[in-house]
């Protein structure tokens, strides 16, 4: 029996996020995908009882849980110091940073390890991460251009910007990731009515996905519909309502927008989730910085017509299926953004043509193809 182990330690993190919903839904994949003769382990650090039978759940035909005797936090300074015995040998595949990087040999010991690099922030946005997560990220990059036997990255924007970082060689592949297994509108269109009900969604609203962190430009976005002859329809914001000292009311009365005009939606199931973007009349994804297009892809999944900057990973994973906003010059990117969701507002032909080829986009981006050529790489290694 050939075993690939995953570390899926982001997915007992205290605050899983991004990676830990990508690791748990990789991870599955891979399972499912899984060539005959061949099964998928865990790796996790040190932890209670019920986290792991959380993800003994969450991943179904997983074939075991290899716990190491470090606790996450320790866990995670070992192996940024290369101390990676507790891990084992075998295919190794990382789904972040997090993984046991130190001197193998594939020949001698059949020991060969992968990771992933989903952005590199910590060089481009650094104010975006805390500083102690910019170190950590740097040192396991260097880690990685030693012993890693491969690094995964989510777009050849990705890809692009490493290279001018870090050599790697021709190690890097790009693979991006899917739709979430759990991103399904209910079976019936009156439960889909008592959800909406129940968020209280108006008849015709915007929708955006991040926080006011600035990179995101979310708060380009608000000023935008606070503009003359900007749309005056509602804005929901599929986030917090807070980053530091900011917050989304504060923000839109700053922009001249009235009371409730814009508000957050924060820890919607995947349900729910569908719901509102389903029934959105346009979607938004304004930020500037993005190594991969996830919630993008979901909009064009459930057939909302998408409006999105022209950052690299963004322009990449869109393809001709979203009407694309210039960044450059920060001044008058609200203004831009106006114009665009007014063009796809006002114009129904346009409106329809995104909803398709959004909707034909999106079929690129599944998790089954992503494990098939995790697999492959492993494989060809």
């Amino acid at each position: 029996m050939t075993t690939l182990r995953v570390v899926l330690d982001q997915m007992i993190a205290p605050v899983p996020g991004g990676i830990g919903r990508y690791t748990e839904e990789l991870t599955r994949a891979l399972i499912a995908a899984a060539p005959a003769g061949c099964d998928v382990e865990g790796i996790v650090s040190s932890s209670s009882a019920e986290h792991y039978a959380r993800v003994e759940t969450s991943l179904p035909g997983l074939a075991s849980l290899h716990k190491t005797t470090l606790p996450r936090r320790e866990l995670t300074a070992a192996w940024q110091l290369g101390i990676a015995n507790s891990s084992g040998s075998g295919m190794i595949h990382a789904p972040s940073l997090l993984a046991p990087l130190r001197k193998h040999s594939i020949v001698n010991d059949g020991t060969q390890v992968t990771v992933t690099i989903h952005d590199v922030l910590a060089w481009t946005h650094p104010e975006a991460l805390t500083p102690a997560t910019v170190a950590w990220t740097k040192v396991m990059v260097k880690r990685a251009r030693k012993h890693a036997d491969a690094i995964v990255v989510p777009s050849h924007a990705v890809a692009h910007q490493l290279a001018n970082i870090v050599d790697l060689g021709d190690r890097v592949r790009v693979i991006g990731g899917g739709i979430g297994s759990g991103l399904r509108l209910p079976s019936n269109s009156s439960a889909t009515e008592i959800i909406a009900e129940r968020l209280a969604l108006p008849n015709e609203y915007i929708v955006t996905v991040g926080t006011l962190e600035p990179r995101k430009a979310i708060t380009a976005l608000i000023t935008a519909l606070g503009l003359p002859g900007a749309p005056d329809l509602p804005l929901i914001v599929l986030g917090p309502a807070a980053w530091g000292e900011l917050d989304v009311a504060s923000v839109a009365d700053e922009a001249g927008l009235p009371w409730g005009r814009v508000r957050a939606l924060n820890g919607l199931t995947d349900e729910e989730l569908a719901v509102v973007i389903s029934r959105a009349a346009v979607f938004v994804y304004p930020s500037r910085e993005e190594g991969f297009a996830g919630p993008m892809i979901q909009a064009f999944y459930l057939g909302t017509p998408v409006v999105h900057s022209d950052a690299p990973a963004l322009v990449e994973a869109a393809g001709d299926a979203g009407l694309v906003v210039e960044r450059e010059d920060a001044s008058g990117y609200p203004e831009r953004l106006a114009a665009a969701v007014t063009q796809v507002l006002s114009d129904t032909t346009l409106a329809n043509r995104l909803r398709i080829f959004g909707s034909d986009r999106a079929q690129a981006f599944t998790w089954r193809d992503s494990a098939e050529r995790i697999w492959l790489l492993h494989a060809d290694l």
